[in-house]
């Protein structure tokens, strides 16, 4: 056993519900075959707050949690120590509900409870292009009909059918229709548990470039 994973000084009692993270924390870290140091360099954490974390003196954060799932090669909800039932892989079109939210249309093209979140997405033309959109994770999308507008940080960018982002989600962006037909995408995502009627929406800021 390495010196890093010995049992450390008795610290603050735990938050509630933090016993059943922490274990799994420490598991999974020591199933990817990794010491503490190194797997705190990789997530930007330092030894001994990754330590807090296994321990469960200090609650995680979800990008943290994020960065710790990339690391291990698993899911946010295996480090929760969640476990879900059997779910078909198969996703049928006569399944998917369309959700309206904004003026946009959203229909569910994964599985729920997945560490990513698979959506087609219609965006009408002057429909939320205003909003700037910040959270934990990384999205992909995938321009199938029309032309976005989408604006990473103080770049504009403008994708037509065929064309694709991926990017991470902590970068300020905002997405509009470039036409007055609208754009339809594919589009996956990593925000934890992110209800289809909410996704992504930020403050408004202003008018897209």
């Amino acid at each position: 056993m390495n010196a890093s994973d010995a049992a450390p000084a008795a610290g603050p009692a735990p938050d509630d519900g933090l016993p059943a993270v922490a274990p799994q924390l420490r598991a999974l870290r020591r199933r990817a075959g990794l010491t503490l140091e190194a797997a705190a360099r990789a997530a930007g954490l330092s030894p001994a707050h990754l330590s807090r974390l296994e321990t469960g003196q200090r609650q995680p954060s979800l990008p943290m949690l994020l960065a710790l799932a990339r690391i291990y090669s698993t899911t946010v909800s295996e480090l929760l120590g969640e476990t879900v039932a059997d779910r078909d892989a198969i996703v049928r079109a006569a399944d998917m509900e369309p959700t309206h939210a904004g003026g946009w249309t959203y229909v569910q093209a994964g599985a729920p409870g997945r560490g990513m979140q698979a959506l087609r997405v219609r965006v009408p033309y002057g429909s939320q292009g205003d909003i700037v959109r910040v959270h934990p994770g990384e999205e992909w999308l995938y321009v199938l009909k029309g032309r976005l507008r989408l604006r990473l940080g103080d770049t504009a960018h403008l994708l037509g059918p065929g064309d694709s982002a991926h990017f991470d989600s902590l970068t300020p962006h905002r997405l509009a229709a470039e036409d007055h037909d609208g754009v339809e995408l594919l589009f996956v995502h990593t925000l934890l548990q992110s209800p289809t009627a909410t996704l992504c929406l930020g403050p408004l800021t202003g008018e897209l470039p």
